[in-house]
Parts: structure tokens; sequence; C-alpha cells
């Protein structure tokens, strides 16, 4: 069976570029596990907009000064001057976002916004609501439980995928394939992603000799509570900040503000590397308080938040919370021009988080994220559309390859924790180097097809890293007695 569009992930993304569609077109979404498993599920906070055309540049603006430098101009003028129409899009398709009792928009503020232009849904469950209007809205069958494991390109072009189904490996064909796979979280120790966004195509792509860009820029959540067992850990929201929580260590004092005088309000990356340093120096746990709230105000601006807390033993809003910073967002990703086409292999997209558009620079300003998953969707979709070439029909011997091996597992925890200790929020030059010569042992060692992904990304994040001597945004390298 032959396709014109194979999406390789479910988030919303894929959904959204699915949804565009249309029905007319055959259309597959591969997705590796349950629906829910995906980062959109999880995001709490909600999406950046601009709300008017007044609002564009400031919009622009912020997204730059976040991006330190770093962002491409152009696709942050197509994320800005592309978002109302995003929003009204999906409004006019029946999904809800909050309002107030006379029925308007809610707008909320978060760090190194400029002003209040972030819509929310559920409080503070946007992602989990966008998503699951998304799968309500898909119009096209979708694989679930299957693993794209190769993409099938000769000469330059992509004519489909490997899929490893109830491990069985197969290909499916394609005119066009759309990634949209997610980012890198189960390489760290401790993130907020997903369990199974694990770097599969970001390596498949390395072994392919596809361009990865800006792989060093990895961003850390400044407000997560670190304290249960899973590798997955609770997400706080920057909202919470936004409308008053407030940073604090053991003594009850406001340290943010002795690093950046937004406190609070500082970006992500100053946010996160204040706290990693003011804990390294004073040897005291950080904390999140939520004492200027309103019980019932909190209840409802933030329910699952507040559950989650709830059944960790948590009396919130009184009582404060142990944070850590926790990885979070990959901003480096599958090069990608404006439109989500791949430059160098034609008929391959990259959309979201998986890819690299540029717009983030060296630090993702809070909430750009599901709008840049939306805005180049739609993009992408319209470029599918446009194309009129005839694809010839080309066979690909399906590769009988060992996707894992039982040792697998423990080396996969291995470089987790060599990711956490030495790619982490505070980078050294020996510890970059350290890293790359574990992960080149481990590249070297008997392992399966699906490690090698992941060890191939690692090793894409450690390199990119050393290559970049000065720190900038997410990226902070720690001069050494020898630099």
């Amino acid at each position: 069976m032959k396709y014109d569009v194979i999406i390789v992930g479910a988030g919303v993304a894929g959904l959204y570029a699915a949804m565009h569609i249309p029905r007319t077109k055959k259309v597959l979404i591969i997705n590796k596990r349950e629906t829910f498993k995906c980062n959109s599920f999880y995001a709490q906070g909600g999406i950046a907009l601009a709300i008017d055309k007044e609002d564009i540049p400031l919009h622009i603006q912020d997204t730059l000064d976040a991006g330190a430098g770093l962002c491409s101009e152009d696709a942050v003028r197509v994320l800005s001057e592309s978002s109302r129409a995003i929003i009204d899009d999906l409004i006019a398709s029946g999904f809800e976002f909050d309002r107030d009792k006379d029925g308007n928009l809610l707008y909320t503020k978060e760090a190194a916004h400029s002003k209040e232009r972030i819509l929310h849904a559920g409080g503070d469950a946007t992602g989990r609501h966008l998503h699951y209007f998304l799968l309500e809205q898909n119009p096209h069958p979708m694989l679930g439980d299957a693993r794209v494991v190769d993409l099938l390109i000769k000469d330059g072009e992509c004519y489909g995928v490997t899929v490893l189904d109830h491990r069985q490996s197969r290909n499916i064909y394609a005119d066009n394939v759309i990634i949209a796979s997610g980012g890198v979280g189960s390489l760290y120790e401790y993130h907020t992603n997903a369990p199974c966004i694990s770097a599969d195509m970001q390596g498949l792509c390395v072994l392919k000799g596809i361009e990865l860009a800006d792989m060093e820029m990895m961003q850390f959540h400044p407000t997560v509570y670190v304290g249960n067992n899973s590798a997955q850990k609770l997400l706080l929201t920057e909202a919470l900040r936004g409308e008053g929580a407030t940073i604090e260590d053991e003594e009850g004092r406001r340290f943010l503000f002795d690093y950046d005088e937004r406190g609070e309000l500082a970006s992500r990356d100053i946010v996160s590397k204040a706290i990693y340093e003011h804990s390294k120096k004073t040897g005291m746990q950080t904390y999140l308080s939520f004492e200027n709230f309103d019980h019932v105000y909190f209840t409802q601006r933030f329910p699952n938040i507040y559950k989650n807390l709830q059944l960790l033993g948590f009396d919130v809003p009184k009582q404060r919370v142990p944070i850590s910073p926790a990885f979070h967002y990959a901003i480096g990703g599958i090069k990608t021009d404006i439109n989500g086409a791949v430059p160098s292999v034609k008929s391959l997209y990259a959309i979201g988080e998986v890819a690299s558009t540029k717009v983030h620079g060296a630090n993702r300003l809070a909430s750009n994220s599901l709008l840049e998953g939306l805005v180049f969707a739609k993009r992408a979709v319209e470029e599918i559309l446009k194309d009129k070439h005839l694809k010839k029909d080309v066979n690909f011997e399906v590769r009988e390859e060992v996707m894992s091996l039982k040792e697998d597992k423990a080396k996969k925890n291995l470089l987790r924790k060599i990711m956490w200790e030495n790619v982490s929020i505070v980078k050294t030059k020996s510890g970059l180097k350290s890293a790359l010569s574990q992960i080149d042992a481990l590249l070297n060692e008997k392992i399966g097809k699906l490690l090698k992904f992941r060890l191939l990304t690692a090793k894409e994040i450690v390199v990119a890293a050393l290559a970049r001597d000065e720190s900038i945004g997410v990226h902070f390298i720690k001069k050494e007695n020898n630099d």
C-alpha cells in the first residue's frame, strides 16, 4: 500500500498537520505508543500568540530577546504573524480556550513576555485538551504501537519508512513523509517528557546523513518536582510564576533577584542557572511557594497541579514544594526550512519539537512551542499540497536488523546518568569530553539499533556543545582553571 502522506508521531504538530490534509488523500499516522504518550499531552501552560497586529512586533521582539540573537528573524516573523489565524482556526473548529464569565478569552503572562498573551484551556491542561480535541478531529487512520526504524531514501528523495510493528519490520511507502516525533527527554536522568520520547528519529537522521542543527540548545525547566520515582518528573508550569508563585531557599529568601532584576519572571535559562548555582553555593534546597494564591482560585486555575501535589502529600497552596530544574525541551533538531521541509531530502518534512526551524534561537520563549508545532505543521501541509511532481515507484528491501538486546536497558540508564551529570544545565569542557568518550565506547559495543539512535543523538548534543565555546542562552559553559 502506498500513501500520499505518512506522519510519524501523533502529538499536536502531527495531528494538526493531519487535520489540514483533505480526506480525499491517503494518510497514515504512525504512533509509537498509546496516543496520549506524547509531550503535547503534558503541556500545561498554554499557547502564546500575538493578540492583534499591534502586538506582533512585541511578540517578535520578546521571542528574539529570549533567543539571545540566534533566532532566524524570518522564522520568528512567520510564527508571530501566523499566530492569530491559527488560534482563530482552532476556535472556529470547536476548540474551547478558558474564558471569563462574560465569554472573553483569558490571557495570562509567563516569564520573559512583555504582556499577557498566553491562552490556556482546562486551567493547567492546555496540551491535554488540545491533544484530545485534535484526536477527535483527525479524519485519517492511525497505526499504533509501531515505531519507525528507517527512512527509505534514494537519490536525495524520501519514498517512505520502515516500521517495526509487533516485532516485524516492513516497509510502508508514501509520496511525502512528515516527522513529528518530539524531543529527546529519555536521554536524561531527570526530565518532564513523556516516557517514550527517546530521540529515535534524530538518531536515525544522523545515520542517514541528514543534518541536525543547534543540538547544544537543550532547555531545562526550572520548576520541577523530582521527588517521585519515575524518570518523568512533575512539571510545575511557568504560568504559576506568571501569576504569583515565588522561588525561595530554605530560609524563605527570594534569591533570584541576585541574578536578574526580573526575579521569577526572568527567562528559563536564567532561572535554572540561578537555582543550580545558589544550591551549589549554599547547599540549600530550593522551593516554589504558592502563598500569594487564594485557595479557591488555585484549585480552579491549576486543578491538575493541585490534585497531583495533594496526592504527593503537599497541602497546597499553603505549603511550599521542593523543586529542581529538569530537562524539558529540545530547541535543536532536524534542520528544516521555513516550510518544515528538510533541505537535503525531497519529500521529507519535520515539524514540532523534533525540528529546528531556528524560531527559538538559544532559548525558547515560554509557550511558543505549541504555537510553533501548529504554525509549521500547517505550512508543511500547504507545501505538500502545492507539490504536483509525479513520483516513480521504487522498492526497497526490508533490512532485518537487531533492534534491541537484553543488555541495552542498563546502557540506556548509564547514558541518562552521563547526560545529566555532564551535559545538562551547567557544562564544562572536561565533562563534555568525558561524556563523549563514554558515548563513543558504548557505540563501539554490541548494541541494538534503537539504543544506537539514542547514542547518536546524544553524541550530536555533546559535539555541538564542545563546538560552542561561549555561553549563550541555555548553553552555559563554565570556565575551568585550565581554560
